[in-house]
């Protein structure tokens, strides 16, 4: 049995058993695959992970850049209490219609809002509306620009408050110091910047599974 398919059959068990996908879920999957966005969704248990990081953290806002298809998006909404609110910022009108059809099929849509357009530019406009500070942000957009967005996850959030990069191994690559690929350079930047910035303690966990060699970066704001 090659290494892949233990990765993959463990994945299965501890998912069968932990994070079972339901009904609203298997649609917002299956739509996606459907309108051929990218089968680059978050795993059954990495969304029960974020949900539980959201529950934990009694998170009542959540900013997520990068919907998707809504899949993570429905994951950590679950976490929200009924006035809590989500935004998540998409750069495809695609995509997000598809997301959006698919947060409202999971009744998610009256604390859910998408916002479409390149998310250096939504950010800004999202400041200016002087927003509490959000609970968790979570970070799977493009990871060229992993650093600008940790910056401003850093300006709409406050202390005790959880940043959550994901893909941040790239397969290995991220630990090649002489990599030009602008996805690594990207996730090296901004792992680089959350154990240098003073109001940031983090750390980063490899993870192996459905999606192979992969990973993330977690950081709490301190101050």
């Amino acid at each position: 049995m090659s290494e892949s398919q233990v990765w993959d059959d463990v994945d299965d068990y501890f998912t069968a058993h932990l994070a079972q996908n339901d009904d609203a879920l298997e649609a917002a999957l299956r739509d996606s695959d459907a309108a051929e966005l990218p089968p680059i969704a978050v795993t059954p248990l990495q969304g029960r992970f974020l949900q539980l990081l959201a529950q934990i953290q009694g998170a009542r806002s959540i900013l997520e850049i990068g919907t998707l298809g809504g899949y993570s998006t429905i994951w950590m909404a679950r976490a929200l209490p009924e006035d809590g609110r989500l935004i998540s910022l998409e750069y495809s009108a695609k995509h997000a219609e598809v997301a959006s059809r698919n947060i409202a099929r999971a009744g998610l849509d009256r604390i859910v809002q998408v916002r479409v357009g390149p998310a250096l530019e939504s950010l800004p406009k999202l400041a200016d509306e002087n927003p509490p500070p959000f609970d968790l942000v979570f970070i799977d957009a493009d990871k060229v620009n992993n650093p600008n967005y940790v910056e401003w996850a850093l300006r709409l959030t406050s202390a005790g408050s959880l940043i959550v990069v994901d893909n941040v191994v790239r397969g290995g690559r991220v630990a090649d110091a002489d990599s030009k690929a602008p996805d690594v350079l990207g996730s090296r930047a901004a792992v680089e910047l959350i154990g240098s910035h003073p109001r940031l303690s983090g750390t980063a966990i490899q993870t192996v599974g459905g999606k192979g060699h992969d990973g993330f970066a977690l950081a709490r704001v301190l101050a």
